[in-house]
C-alpha cells in the first residue's frame, strides 16, 4: 500500500513511525504546511519507502495537486478537524481513498443550541457516500482510538457479547501528568476545545439531541491502576457513528476530563480565548484559539515530561446472548513510558494513530473492503481486534454492575 499522510505533528508522526515497522507499507509520504517538521519525520524513521513534502492543508488546489501526483492507494488526514472537508474533497476530487480520525465539524442549532441538533459531526462527509461508492472509492470516517477502537468494541459487543443493548456509554480517563505544566493538553488544543465547549451529543430512543457542556458527570473507576475519574458528556463522533449500526437505546461519549481542567476550559471560553474566527490586533489577522495553541506545549513533544496512563474503551450495558442483565467495559490502555521506550512517541498519540495503520493492514490485504462513507463499525470487528497484540498493544473485557455505571 501507498499511503499519503497528511500532518507530521503528533499522531501523523506516530502514523509514520509506526507504518515504518510494517512490511505491506510500499512508499508513505508525509506532508505538513511546515516543511521542517514532515522532514524532520522522515530523518527519524531513516527509511527509504519514507519522504516528505509541504502542502497547506486549507489550500484545496494544492491538495489536489499532491494527491495527484503521489498517486497513493489511500491518503490519511493527521490533522486538526477543521481540514477534514479540504482534504476528504480533495480526495473525492482526485479519485483517490481515504481515511481520517475527525470527521467533519458540527454547526450549532441557531436558536437551541443545548437541546436540538444542528449540523451535526460527519453530516458534509455522509452527505457524500453515494459519489465514493459510484467512483468505487472509500471515505473511512473516524478511524482513530475514539472514534475508531471504541467503536469497533461497540461493534464486538453487539456481535460477541449481547442479544440486546441498553445503553453504550464510551469512556475516555487517564492518569496522565506532565512535568512542569499545571495545563498540558495531550492532544490538539484546537480539537479539545472543540469537543469540550460544543453542546454534548446524546443520542436516545430514537433520536439525537444535545445538553449542556460539561453535564452528564459520572465518576468512572479506570481500569489498570489509573483509578477513579470523574467524566462528562461531551460532543463526539462515536454518538453518530454508533447508532447507524448497532442497536441501542442511549450511546453518550463521556470524557475524564478532571474539575481542574474543566475549570480551566470555562476560563479559555470566558475570555474569548476559545474563538476560531480571526480577530484584528494591531493589523494582524489572528483566531484567539490558534494564538492559545502556540502558547501551550505540543502534545508532540510532551512524551519525555509525561507520566501516567490513557484508557480509552466502551461500557455496554444490557442483556447477554443467554438474555440475562450484563454489563462490560472493553477497553484499550496504554501506558507513556511504554509507548515512549518502544516508539518514543507519548501515549495519547501513538494510541489514535495505531488505529489508522491496522485499518489501513487490514484494507492492504483484502479483509476488509469497505466503500462509500462508511465508520469503523461498519466492519467485521474481530479481524481489527486479532491484529492489535501484533502492534504491542491489547485489549480486555472487564465485568461491570448489569445495574449500569456508578452503580
Amino acid at each position: 500500500m501507498r499511503a499519503l499522510v497528511i500532518g507530521a505533528g503528533g499522531v501523523g508522526s506516530a502514523i509514520a513511525n509506526i507504518a515504518s515497522r510494517k512490511s505491506f507499507i510500499t512508499e508513505l509520504v508525509i506532508a505538513d504546511y511546515d516543511a521542517s517538521k514532515a522532514h524532520a519525520v522522515t530523518q527519524k524513521i531513516q527509511d527509504p519507502r519514507f519522504t516528505s513534502v509541504e502542502v497547506d492543508a486549507g489550500d484545496l488546489v494544492a491538495l489536489e495537486g499532491l494527491i495527484k501526483r503521489v498517486n497513493p492507494d489511500v491518503v490519511v488526514n493527521a490533522v486538526d478537524p477543521r481540514f477534514v472537508m479540504q482534504i476528504f474533497t480533495a480526495s473525492q476530487n482526485a479519485g483517490v481513498n481515504y481515511i481520517d480520525m475527525a470527521m467533519s465539524l458540527s454547526v450549532a442549532h441557531p436558536t437551541d443550541p443545548f437541546h436540538k441538533t444542528g449540523v451535526k459531526l460527519g453530516d458534509e462527509q455522509f452527505s457524500h457516500s453515494a459519489e465514493w461508492e459510484k467512483n468505487e472509492k472509500f471515505a473511512l470516517i473516524g478511524m482513530g482510538i475514539e472514534p475508531g477502537m471504541s467503536d469497533i468494541f461497540a461493534r464486538y459487543a453487539q456481535d460477541y457479547l449481547f442479544s440486546e443493548i441498553d445503553a453504550i456509554t464510551i469512556l475516555d480517563g487517564s492518569n496522565l501528568t506532565v512535568d512542569g505544566y499545571a495545563f498540558a493538553p495531550s492532544f490538539s488544543i484546537w480539537t479539545t476545545i472543540e469537543e469540550c465547549l460544543n453542546a454534548p451529543l446524546i443520542w436516545e430512543d430514537g433520536k439525537w439531541h444535545t445538553a449542556e457542556p460539561f453535564s452528564g458527570a459520572v465518576t468512572f473507576d479506570f481500569p489498570e491502576g489509573i483509578g477513579p475519574v470523574e467524566c462528562v458528556d461531551v460532543e463526539h463522533e462515536e454518538v453518530i457513528l454508533i447508532p447507524q449500526k448497532i442497536k441501542a437505546n442511549q450511546v453518550t461519549f463521556k470524557y475524564g476530563l478532571g474539575t481542574d481542567f474543566i475549570n480551566t476550559l470555562k476560563t479559555i471560553h470566558l475570555l474569548g480565548l476559545s474563538k476560531k474566527e480571526k480577530v484584528n490586533y494591531r493589523g494582524m489577522e489572528i483566531a484567539p484559539r490558534d494564538f492559545l495553541a502556540s502558547l501551550l506545549p505540543d502534545p508532540a513533544k510532551i512524551g519525555p515530561l509525561m507520566h501516567g496512563k490513557t484508557c480509552a474503551g466502551a461500557h455496554v450495558k444490557g442483556l447477554d446472548k443467554e438474555g440475562k442483565p450484563y454489563a462490560c467495559y472493553i477497553y484499550n490502555v496504554v501506558d507513556n513510558k511504554w509507548s515512549m521506550e518502544n516508539y518514543g512517541d507519548q501515549a495519547v498519540v501513538w494510541q489514535t494513530a495505531i488505529n489508522p495503520v491496522i485499518a489501513m493492514e487490514l484494507i492492504a490485504n483484502g479483509t476488509w473492503k469497505p466503500r462509500g462513507v462508511v465508520g469503523p463499525e461498519w466492519l467485521e470487528p474481530k479481524p481489527f481486534l486479532d491484529l492489535i497484540g501484533q502492534y504491542g498493544s491489547s485489549w480486555h473485557i472487564r465485568d461491570e454492575d448489569p445495574a449500569g455505571i456508578g452503580a
